[in-house]
């Protein structure tokens, strides 16, 4: 691993609003996209048929149940991925200190889905997300913004802006201000989690 994913810098960086990516030639590269891609909590929006997945418990939600396997099938994905051997080393080193967490999607017993990303005190920097079964990695979205609100964080940070989380109210703001924003929120006495295996909703977590 390189100096510059030592934890303490790599989360500078998270608090200077940059993040790191590999492209598929294992080249790593620093961003700062303006303009940055967010999820205002207070405007998250469920569609009706999600809304009813998510209340008939057909999936049940850990947190940090299964770290490594969660950011390993992210990583194993056919269209490629960003999440280089070296990134994945360094982001399981963070969540081995508490600063990585994953949410956790399952199904009679199996790992469905899930998503996992950076957190600092009132953010999280949503990193990556996957899906086995339908829905079941939205449905770890909804539970992360309600989890989110419970712990009183204040930024979802989900980098650049897709079609897919645009169906659920994401919107893209200046760097400037989402630097003021970012800078309040890591400022926060706010911890993801008080349970390094928390469960959420219904634990269906038997195959972990």
């Amino acid at each position: 691993m390189t100096s510059l994913f030592e934890p303490d810098r790599l989360l500078a960086t998270y608090m200077a609003g940059i993040f790191p990516m590999a492209d598929h030639h294992g080249a790593l590269h620093w961003l700062a996209p303006d303009p940055r891609a967010i999820i205002e909590l207070g405007q998250f929006k469920v569609s009706r048929s999600l809304r009813s997945t998510v209340r008939r418990g057909v999936f049940g939600i850990t947190i940090n149940r299964a770290f490594e396997r969660v950011i390993g099938a992210c990583a194993d994905r056919p269209e490629g991925t960003w999440i280089s051997d070296s990134i994945k080393t360094a982001y399981c080193r963070l969540h081995e200190l508490g600063f990585v967490h994953s949410l956790e999607a399952w199904r009679d017993g199996k790992l469905a889905g899930g998503l996992y990303g950076v957190s600092i005190g009132g953010a999280f920097f949503g990193e990556s997300m996957f899906y086995r079964d339908t829905d079941a990695s939205k449905v770890a979205l909804v539970h992360l913004v309600a989890h989110m609100k419970k712990r009183g964080m204040v930024l979802l940070d989900i980098q650049f802006m897709t079609e897919h989380l645009r169906q659920f109210g994401a919107s893209e703001i200046t760097r400037t201000d989402y630097e003021q924003r970012l800078r309040a929120a890591i400022r926060m006495d706010c911890g993801f989690t008080d349970d390094a295996g928390q469960v959420l909703f219904q634990d269906d977590g038997r195959g972990a």
